[in-house]
């Protein structure tokens, strides 16, 4: 029997907002032979947030699908946003534009891919999202281990928990400076967001006007302090401004994210009355060291 070819693994850069911005995410193609522990392993030794692993094109009645899984280093993780724009662009590359589905552990994700002046634009649309109380205590304890107490949430904003493919968290800080300052040390939070089964990240959010968000969002249980772009957040985001009737009147919000961590970016969300949250962005490819 023949060995099974290693895979060649992708890196491209999604939503960047500079040259040097955006989430970086491992893409792996034909990957529908990969032992779970195979993806855990690659998803390691690429060392980014998440990798995504992507199956061979299965059409359906004329209807691009791709099963597709994501892994951070740690864990498998059921949708991630960042992933799905570079995964996205590398198949527009190879295999055109245009519309597609990608079949999630979360569910299908409607993928739609164009070429613009600077290159593929992907827009994804999120499963049915979902937005549920957050317990006081389990509040509490989040904000204690940022440092931070009721006093310092935008009361025009109330914490909630919003899904969208991952369940986040959405904490939004009335004060742009202790939204910039506030500090942690991850493995209390990666505890902490084990035990709630917080498998994205923490979303913590600081309006600057009706349509334009600054967010942070805290990994640590994927062994990243601090994610430079979260789509699958961006997505819980809309979903949670909808549920607290908080949406501008054409829908849209951009959310800046990453200036912590020296990775610039930018995610636009639009909300519909109704139905999964649409994140754009674009993704480009990360040269190889050398």
């Amino acid at each position: 029997m023949s060995a099974v070819p290693a895979p060649q693994i992708l890196r491209y850069s999604a939503f960047a907002a500079t040259p040097e911005g955006g989430n970086p995410a491992g893409v792996v193609l034909d990957a529908e032979a990969l032992e779970d522990a195979d993806m855990l392993r690659i998803a390691a030794e690429v060392g980014y947030s998440e990798t995504a692993f992507v199956g061979a094109r299965n059409d359906d009645e004329g209807e691009r699908r791709y099963a597709i899984r994501y892994w951070s280093p740690s864990a498998e993780v059921p949708f991630c946003g960042h992933a799905t724009v570079a995964s996205a662009v590398v198949l527009a590359e190879r295999d055109g534009t245009g519309t597609m589905t990608f079949q999630t552990r979360a569910g299908d994700v409607t993928v739609e891919a164009t070429r613009g002046d600077h290159g593929v634009n992907i827009a994804f649309t999120s499963v049915e999202p979902d937005v549920r109380d957050l317990d006081a205590d389990v509040l509490a304890r989040t904000l204690a281990l940022f440092g931070l107490d009721a006093d310092d949430l935008d009361s025009d904003y109330p914490a909630r928990e919003a899904y969208a493919g991952n369940w986040h968290p959405m904490i939004v800080l009335r004060d742009a400076e202790l939204f910039h300052q506030f500090r942690f040390s991850p493995e209390p939070v990666a505890r902490l967001m084990r035990e709630q089964g917080w498998s994205g990240t923490i979303t913590v959010l600081h309006r600057q006007s009706e349509s334009e968000f600054l967010a942070r969002n805290i990994f640590p249980v994927g062994r990243i302090t601090e994610d430079p772009a979260t789509g699958s957040a961006a997505a819980a985001t809309g979903a949670y401004l909808r549920a607290i009737a908080s949406v501008p009147a054409d829908g849209t919000v951009r959310i800046h994210q990453g200036s912590h961590v020296g990775r610039p970016s930018l995610l636009t969300v639009q909300i519909p009355p109704s139905g999964g949250i649409t994140v754009t962005g674009g993704a480009r490819p990360i040269p190889p060291i050398v």
